[in-house]
């Protein structure tokens, strides 16, 4: 008896030692396989598309190395990469499943471009991306308003506790820096942007913004001047 409890638990321990090789196999083939972000590559696609996939120049509307100049399209310069290849694949999910449409709940005008794209060239783009510097930041259009900068900082440094919305630098920090991996920068970013943005998840047609559309909840508890303010002001935090 003693004999087949002895075969058995080593049989045991030779099976569970094969299954965590395996698995371990597996975790190291998958690492194998998953491309490697060329910044250089990058680059290219970002200045220059790539017309035979129907791929557009980047550049022509988030201006050179990412600092765009009009206020629709965001700055991209010194994004976390982790972020920017976050927000390429939203938009390029199915047009059943939108996650970052307009406001009729249609593709954007992203859709088809990124749709076209890799997974090694959305992670080059974002890789590439995240290096360049911010040389161009946009600025507040109402920081001679005293109750719109008010209420701005208000609710960037302390929220609005009566309507469960939390004090935007618990995440995004105090100068709007943001969190590499977790929480985009907002300094520097154009307010019009940011502005369409907090509309778009308090009406629901941009979706995840964060664990459990956190930023939807938010923005759905503040009303039209609050984004406005906070839009405003966190454009011109530095």
């Amino acid at each position: 008896m003693k004999r087949v409890l002895t075969n058995i638990l080593v049989a045991g321990s030779v099976l569970a030692g094969v299954a965590f090789g395996a698995a371990a196999f597996g975790a190291e083939a998958a690492a194998a396989k998953a491309p490697v972000p060329d910044a250089e590559k990058g680059a290219a696609l970002y200045t220059k598309g790539d017309m035979s996939r129907g791929i557009l120049a980047c550049v022509a509307c988030h201006g050179a190395n990412g600092n765009s100049g009009v206020p629709m399209y965001p700055n991209l310069a010194g994004m976390p990469h982790e972020y920017i290849a976050l927000q390429l694949e939203h938009f390029k999910a199915p047009a059943d499943k939108v996650i970052r449409g307009t406001a009729d709940g249609k593709p954007t005008a992203m859709a088809p471009i990124v749709a076209q794209m890799t997974e090694e060239d959305m992670l080059n783009l974002s890789v590439f991306l995240s290096k360049q510097q911010l040389t161009q930041p946009a600025k507040a259009k109402q920081g001679d308003n005293k109750d719109v900068v008010s209420r701005g900082r208000q609710i960037w440094r302390a929220g609005i506790p009566e309507r469960s919305v939390p004090a935007c630098a618990s995440c995004h920090g105090a100068t709007g820096q943001g969190i590499p991996s977790a929480f985009p920068r907002l300094s520097g970013q154009h307010p019009e942007y940011l502005e369409a943005q907090l509309h778009g998840f308090a009406d629901g047609y941009r979706k995840q913004g964060g664990a459990d559309n956190m930023m939807g909840k938010i923005a759905n508890r503040m009303n039209k001047a609050d984004i406005q303010a906070v839009a405003d002001y966190a454009a011109g935090i530095r």
